[in-house]
C-alpha cells in the first residue's frame, strides 16, 4: 500500500506547473471583468428601459439603490459565507446567483420587477471581493500581494470600460434584453474554468513542490485551514478592523461618484454630446486601471526590496491620496474640457492606487481563514457610505453644481488617509 502512495505524493513536484498562481489570479480577473460587464448594463441601457417601463427619474433611482443596498448587506455576508464553506464553493455560489439575476433582468416587464432582480444581483455580484482577497492570501506570499491584488482588481476598470460599446451593440443588434446574456454568458464560461482548475495550494494537484515552498516563503500564516472557526464579533476588538473600516468609508464613495455620475456631468457641465461621451468616457478608467497596476505593482516591488509592509503600504498610499486632490482642482478650475477630462483621470488614477493597497490590507492583517469576513467587513462599510454620499450627490447637483461634490472627493482621500493612519499606526499582523 504505501510503495503505491509513494508516485502520488511525487506526482505534484514531476508534473506541477511554476507559477499556477499567476494562472489563479488571472480567472479571477476574469470574474471581476464580467461583474462589471453584468453591472454596468442596466446603467448603459438607462434611457432605453426607462422608456420601455415608463419610469421616472425617482422609480430608476429606486431600482439603482436597491443594488447598492443588496450589495452592502452581502458584502459582510459574502465574506463570512466564504470563510465558513471555502473560497471554490463559495465563489461558484456568488457567480451563480449574479449569473441567473443578470438573465432574469432580460424578463423583467416592470420596474418592482427590476428592481427585484436589481437586488439579486447585488447579493452575488458583493461576493467577489472578499472572495477575490481571500483567494489571493491563499495562494500569494505577502511580497506578491498588492501586485496580486491590483491584477484582480484591474477587472473592474477594464470591464467598466469594454461594457459600453459592447452593450450598446447588442442592444442595437438584437434588442436591449438581449444585453443582459452577455454578462450571464460570460459568468457561466468562466465558472466552468473555476470548477475545472481552482483548488486551494495545499489540495492541487498540479502544484509543483517549488511553487509551493514559494508561497509559504513569507506567510505569516503558515497552516493549511481555509475555514474560520473565529467568532465574526471577535473581529472588532482588532484596530486594523476599524483602520479597514476607515479607510474604505471615507474613500470608497470617489468610485461609485465616477462609475454613477461622471456621464451625467459630462453632458450637464461640459455639454457632451452622448456620441462624445461614448468616444470619451473610457478614459478616465483606462488611468484607473494603470493607477490600480502601478499602486499594487509599486509596493510589492519596495518590499522585495526589503521594504516592510508597514512602510511599503503607506508611502503608496499616502502618495497616491495627496495626489488625488491634484485631480480635483484641475476639474474645478479649468476651463478646458480636455483638461477637466485629464483632471477626473488623475482622480481615478490616484483613487485605484490607494484603494488597491487598502484592499490588500486584510490579508497582510490577518490569517487567510479570516480574510473574507475582514474584507467583507470593509465593503459593509464602503457601501454604507456610498448610498449616503450617492443621495447627497444629486440634491447637491440640484440646487448648486458639481463644483462642491468635486471639492468634497478632494477632501476625502487626506482625509481618509490621515484617519487610517491615526487608528492603524503600525500595520502588523494581528496576536
Amino acid at each position: 500500500m504505501s510503495t503505491m502512495l509513494k508516485p502520488e505524493a511525487a506526482a505534484p513536484d514531476q508534473r506541477g506547473f511554476h507559477n499556477l498562481r499567476w494562472f489563479m489570479i488571472g480567472m479571477i480577473f476574469l470574474i471581476t471583468v464580467v461583474n462589471y460587464i453584468d453591472r454596468m448594463t442596466l446603467g448603459v441601457l438607462a434611457p432605453t428601459i426607462m422608456e420601455a417601463f415608463e419610469m421616472t427619474n425617482v422609480e430608476y433611482s429606486r431600482v439603482v439603490t436597491m443594488f447598492l443596498i443588496a450589495y452592502t448587506i452581502s458584502q459582510t455576508v459574502s465574506g463570512k459565507i466564504l470563510d465558513r464553506i471555502g473560497t471554490r464553493v463559495g465563489m461558484m455560489c456568488f457567480v451563480g446567483l449574479w449569473t441567473v439575476s443578470s438573465m432574469l433582468h432580460a424578463a423583467a416587464r416592470s420596474a418592482t420587477q427590476l428592481a427585484v432582480f436589481r437586488f439579486m444581483l447585488g447579493l452575488g455580484e458583493a461576493g467577489n471581493w472578499p472572495g477575490a482577497a481571500k483567494s489571493v492570501a491563499e495562494w500569494f506570499p505577502v511580497r506578491e500581494r498588492a501586485f496580486a491584488m491590483a491584477i484582480f482588481n484591474s477587472g473592474a476598470s477594464i470591464g467598466a470600460v469594454v461594457a459600453p460599446p459592447l452593450i450598446v451593440w447588442v442592444a442595437l443588434t438584437w434588442g436591449w434584453r438581449y444585453a443582459f446574456f452577455i454578462g450571464a454568458t460570460c459568468s457561466a464560461l468562466v465558472m466552468l474554468l473555476w470548477f475545472l482548475f481552482y483548488r486551494t495550494p495545499d489540495r492541487h494537484p498540479r502544484l509543483s513542490e517549488r511553487e509551493r515552498a514559494h508561497i509559504l516563503s513569507d506567510h505569516a500564516d503558515t497552516a493549511t485551514a481555509t475555514v474560520s472557526k473565529t467568532p465574526w464579533t471577535s473581529l472588532f476588538r482588532h484596530r486594523q478592523v476599524w483602520a479597514l473600516i476607515t479607510a474604505r468609508f471615507l474613500t470608497d464613495p470617489i468610485w461609485w461618484f465616477l462609475i454613477s455620475w461622471l456621464p451625467a456631468y459630462l453632458k450637464n457641465e461640459r455639454g457632451f454630446s452622448l456620441a462624445l461621451i461614448g468616444v470619451l468616457a473610457w478614459i478616465p478608467f483606462l488611468f484607473a486601471d494603470i493607477g490600480n497596476l502601478i499602486g499594487g505593482g509599486v509596493s510589492s516591488l519596495l518590499i522585495r526590496h526589503g521594504w516592510s509592509v508597514d512602510r511599503a503600504r503607506k508611502t503608496v498610499m499616502f502618495s497616491s491620496a495627496a495626489l488625488l486632490p491634484a485631480g480635483v482642482a484641475i476639474v474645478v478650475l479649468s476651463h478646458s474640457d480636455a483638461l477637466a477630462l485629464t483632471g477626473v483621470s488623475l482622480i481615478a488614477f490616484a483613487y485605484q492606487s490607494w484603494i488597491v493597497n487598502v484592499i490588500t490590507l486584510p490579508s497582510d492583517c490577518f490569517p487567510k481563514q479570516d480574510v473574507g469576513s475582514v474584507a467583507g467587513i470593509g465593503g459593509t462599510a464602503a457601501g454604507i457610505a456610498s448610498i449616503m454620499f450617492t443621495l447627497l450627490i444629486g440634491w447637491i447637483v440640484d440646487n448648486f453644481s458639481y463644483t462642491p461634490v468635486y471639492l468634497i472627493v478632494g477632501a476625502m482621500a487626506p482625509t481618509g488617509a490621515l484617519a487610517f493612519l491615526a487608528i492603524m499606526r503600525r500595520l502588523e499582523r494581528v496576536g
